[in-house]
């Protein structure tokens, strides 16, 4: 394993982090009720036809491609603005290491933004026929994603912002996009073990949202004094002696 695996698993787990986040978890099953306009008793039935579960295959896979393509091309553009801006790489390390500090502290709860409180998302009110409509929504969920999401997809931009290619970009949050996807589309096959977990683990959101905002005021620190770069390279290093 390569330093820059070690970054690629911990894109993976940020998008792990998102799907948990108060504002996206709670919302799964009327999401999914959403694209594939199928019932909710439909969906949370133990054992659903093979109908059922067609549609929410399908459905869920386009919603998912969907929010995958506008992620993968803010990696994209992220890595090619930094790479652009290179001679000015510690300034930018160090405004971005400082704005995900603030926004750790925000999700925190110890000092709310008011300006982040708000929803961002983009909804469609009437969404279009068929499966191109799910890719659609994907999309628009995306495109404005909940303030829940931001901090944590802000963070994995500012650490594609520094790699050295666009394609190490693009890797870094298309593994993104399958932290958050992959869930998705669990949840989506298994609505009846989705809302038994859930109730099980809502009562620990609140401990989850501290727990998230400490994660990310650690990688703006580690960003800042560029300590990420050099436990990648650590852990290159030890790495390649089991090899």
């Amino acid at each position: 394993m390569h330093s820059q695996e070690v970054t690629y698993i911990g894109a993976f787990i940020a998008g792990l982090l998102s799907f948990l986040s108060p504002c996206v978890l709670p919302l799964i099953p009327s999401y999914i009720t959403y694209i594939t306009g199928l019932s909710f008793t439909d969906l949370q039935a133990e054992h659903p036809s093979h109908i059922i579960r067609q549609k929410s295959i399908l459905h869920s896979l386009s919603f998912i491609c969907g929010f995958t393509i506008v992620f993968v091309l803010l990696g994209a553009s992220a890595t090619y603005i930094g790479t652009f801006l290179h001679h000015n790489t510690v300034i930018i390390r160090k405004v971005g290491g400082v704005l995900l500090v603030v926004l750790g502290i925000h999700v925190t709860g110890l000092v709310p933004l008011k300006f982040l409180l708000g929803e961002k998302r983009i909804s469609i009110a009437h969404k279009p026929a068929g499966y191109a409509g799910s890719l659609l929504v994907g999309i628009a969920f995306a495109a404005g994603w909940t303030p829940c999401i931001g901090p944590i997809l802000a963070a994995i931009l500012a650490v594609a912002a520094t790699e050295e290619s666009v394609y190490q970009g693009i890797m870094l949050l298309l593994l993104y996009s399958l932290g958050l996807g992959v869930p998705f589309f669990i949840s989506a096959l298994a609505m009846h073990q989705f809302l038994v977990a859930f109730n099980r683990f809502k009562k620990y959101i609140r401990l989850f949202e501290i727990i998230t905002g400490i994660f990310l005021m650690v990688i703006g620190v580690m960003i800042y004094s560029n300590w990420l770069s050099r436990l990648s390279g650590y852990a290159g290093s030890i790495f390649k002696v089991f090899e």
